[in-house]
């Protein structure tokens, strides 16, 4: 036998040795490095990886604060809100969304409209991981059924929210405006760390004005999610702070009252309170159901608002602009005694009608037989047109443009009430920029008894009132009364930049009250049926705003242009005289008379404030035997 067949047994089993040594320290150092990557993670990388798994089973949810209440001044709760569950769909986390949103139609009654919202609202720039309402107020049925169906539908929940409500929704809506959805715009300027987690800002009124602090500051909570993630259990939670609770000047009884007396007519009234400035009623008439706007108007709803002809979503009482015809005339008597350009004494005789130069252009009084002779306080209580033609044109445009607007006229002179325009007080320098003409004799004529180029809204006329009120103190419009916590009202409000209006002679301020006090209490007054059997004093002033043709696209209508085109009814005062409480401007759409129409609503309101609603005492309705004999 050859030796190469004989084995070396002894060599073999070096070899396996050797192999095998090999393969131990291989198996070793594997191990070695396995501990040593699991000491890395487990101990030296604990908190990076113990970070990250949380964040796969924990989130960190914001939680909206819960908007402040408003209050009218008496605690009646004007602003407040109420749960809605809504169903929301978070797009990042839901598998197919066309499947999901077809699924969820067969489960709940979504309209085409909701769609088109949602689908809207999913291509508008939002938050990450933000919930999208698909439809609001669900009831408990509906709830129940998506209930059933919530293990198949990922990324759709059912979520309580607080949502604003107006329980007095047509009598506040001009007033206290409305929230609404947070749009595209309001997401870009907004705070993005305090506003998450909230759907609704306010976009008019004291809501939009004092958002900041009715809105509060959010909250956040630390959720456990399954893999589906929905919420197990809240881990930690830092609560949100509430938004504060205002309470307004505005009396909501004033305010009802104020609507009942227009009785559905086109119109406006606003009452001050002189001493304060605050705003008892702003009522504009018709109003509209501000609810319908929270969470987002129908198509339909919102085009039967806007395409009416009454026009319910236009606040007359801040934005409407009317000639104020003759209720500028204390305020041009005021002007005209100061400046010089008539006396408590000086007399015209009016015969009806006036002339800048004989054979000239012929200028009506309302009184075709005219009055006769008249000095001011005859001219302001039976409204003599004539005799501020006379005194209009003596003081030219510069010295009733200087005097009108320290009125207020020509400006938005309010503190706190979104959206008031400015009206329109003309001049020289108005005229030649927008009509490239010259000021001309027959502009001041028209001017002297509020018509013409001039505008002005409900609330300037107020607040002119008041002004008069207070003999020359000027108080801007305001609606916010208190905070009810511990940060000043005066941090909210702009600072107050009108001086009072001081004349050469203080006691023309009484002279001109006076004047308004024939009005109403007069044998001749132009509002004395109104000022009849008071038991207290009041002063005011009547008139009339011309109503002149249809818009181009009207179509002609024989009892509608009838209606349409009367001349709008105005009315200012305030009352008591010696100690005034409430100042009020009424206008009446196409009312006709302001003696016939707009006076009697302003005394039923003053009845209302100084009598009915305990506002008054006896110091206050002083002289009631001499009124009332």
């Amino acid at each position: 036998m050859p030796w190469g067949e004989f084995k070396d047994t002894a060599a073999e089993r070096r070899l396996f040795q050797r192999r095998t040594l090999v393969m131990l320290i291989v198996v070793m150092l594997a191990i070695g490095g396995l501990v040593a990557r699991m000491y890395q993670l487990q101990v030296v990388e604990h908190d990076i990886y113990t970070t990250l798994s949380d964040k796969n089973r924990v989130q960190v949810q914001s939680v909206p604060p819960p908007r402040g209440l408003v209050y009218d001044r008496n605690g009646s709760l004007l602003a407040e809100n109420r749960p809605v569950f809504s169903v929301t769909l978070v797009p990042e986390r839901v598998q197919g969304m066309d499947d999901t949103l077809a699924q969820l139609d067969t489960i709940l009654d979504i309209s085409e409209e909701d769609r088109e919202r949602f689908q809207r609202r999913l291509q508008e720039p939002r938050r990450p991981f933000q919930e999208i309402p698909l439809r609001y107020d669900l009831n408990e049925e509906e709830m129940a059924r998506l209930a059933v169906h919530r293990h198949e539908l990922p990324g759709v929940e059912v979520e309580a929210e607080l949502v604003r409500f107006y329980p007095h929704s047509e009598l506040t809506a001009h007033a206290l405006g409305f929230v609404g959805r947070i749009n595209r715009d309001e997401l870009q300027r907004i705070d993005p760390v305090n506003y998450a987690g909230t759907n609704y800002i306010g976009k008019s009124g004291i809501e939009r004005f004092y958002e900041e602090i009715l809105h509060g500051e959010v909250g956040y909570q630390h959720v456990e999610t399954n893999a589906r993630g929905r919420t197990l259990r809240v881990l930690e939670r830092e609560n949100p702070v509430p938004g504060e609770d205002l309470q307004l000047h505005l009396d909501l009884r004033l305010q009802q009252r104020a609507h009942e007396l227009l009785d559905g007519r086109r119109g406006a009234i606003i009452a001050i309170e002189p001493d304060t400035g605050g705003i008892l009623a702003l009522a504009s008439v018709p109003g509209f159901d501000a609810n319908k706007f929270v969470t987002g108007i129908s198509v339909n709803d919102y085009r039967e608002l806007s395409e009416s002809r009454d026009k319910p979503l236009f606040n007359r009482a801040l934005r409407g602009q009317y000639p104020p015809g003759s209720t500028l005339k204390p305020m041009l008597a005021v002007a005209a005694l100061d400046s010089g350009a008539t006396t408590r004494d000086y007399t015209i005789w009016d015969p009806g009608h006036f002339r800048l130069n004989p054979g000239g252009r012929l200028w009506r009084d309302w009184k075709r037989s005219g009055h006769g002779w008249v000095d001011l306080k005859d001219a302001v209580a039976e409204s003599c047109d004539v005799y501020f033609y006379d005194v209009a044109v003596k003081m030219g445009v510069d010295t009733m443009y200087s005097y009108l607007s320290h009125f207020g006229f020509g400006e938005d002179a309010t503190l706190d009430v979104s959206g008031a325009l400015s009206g329109l007080l003309p001049s020289k320098d108005w005229k030649r920029a927008v009509r490239d003409e010259p000021w001309y004799p027959g502009d001041s004529v028209n001017l002297g008894i509020g018509q013409g180029f001039m505008l002005a809204t409900p609330l300037q006329l107020a607040t002119a009132t008041a002004l008069i009120a207070n003999r020359g103190r000027w108080v801007e419009p305001r609606l916010l009364k208190d905070i009810k916590g511990d940060r000043p009202v005066e941090e909210f409000l702009p600072a107050e930049t009108h001086e009072p209006l001081a004349l050469k002679n203080p006691d023309d301020w009484e002279f001109v009250v006076e004047t308004m006090v024939e009005v109403m209490h007069g044998p001749k007054g132009t509002a004395r049926g109104a000022g009849r059997g008071a038991p207290y004093r009041m002063a005011g002033k009547t008139g009339t705003a011309q109503v002149f043709s249809l818009a181009e696209d009207e179509e002609y209508d024989k009892e509608e242009v009838r209606e349409r085109l009367r001349d709008h009814a105005l009315f200012v005062g305030f009352a008591p005289v010696d100690n005034p409480q409430i100042a009020v401007a009424v206008i009446v759409e196409n009312g006709g008379s302001g003696s016939g129409t707009a006076a009697p609503v302003a005394r039923a309101l003053f009845d209302s404030w100084l009598l009915e609603y305990g506002q008054t005492d006896g110091a206050l309705i002083s002289g009631v035997d001499e009124v009332a004999n």
